[in-house]
């Protein structure tokens, strides 16, 4: 089993649009993967995927003013903006960075002579 951890804290904001100030039109999101096995140190398996998401802010009709955005509000716009296909894609991919930690399909090995 493995818990995703949105994390959506990092936008980039037009100054002004017409009348709205500090329209947010992308976000830099992170989504962090935790296994719940544990490796030798006694540590969760984890694994990180980074990205950015442009909004469209052409047609703004519920506008949220920076200061009263939360993080939970701007996951739902990244998330809707992406698709399920694409969360799929993203988790998947996580999943995948940890399967590959706990059984390794390749390891870097060093030789002593």
């Amino acid at each position: 089993m493995i818990n995703y951890t949105w994390n959506c804290k990092t936008v980039d904001a037009y100054p002004s649009v017409g009348e709205l100030i500090d329209v947010v039109y992308k976000v830099h999101w992170r989504v962090t993967g935790i296994s719940e096995e544990l490796d030798s140190q006694g540590n969760h398996y984890q694994a990180t995927n980074i990205g950015t998401q442009t909004l469209n802010t052409e047609d703004i009709t519920d506008f949220i003013p920076v200061g009263e955005l939360t993080n939970e509000q701007v996951i739902e716009w990244v998330k809707s903006t992406m698709g399920e296909e694409e969360i799929s894609r993203i988790e998947e991919n996580i999943k995948n960075q940890i399967d590959n930690l706990i059984t390794p399909k390749s390891i870097t090995l060093t030789l002593e002579n």
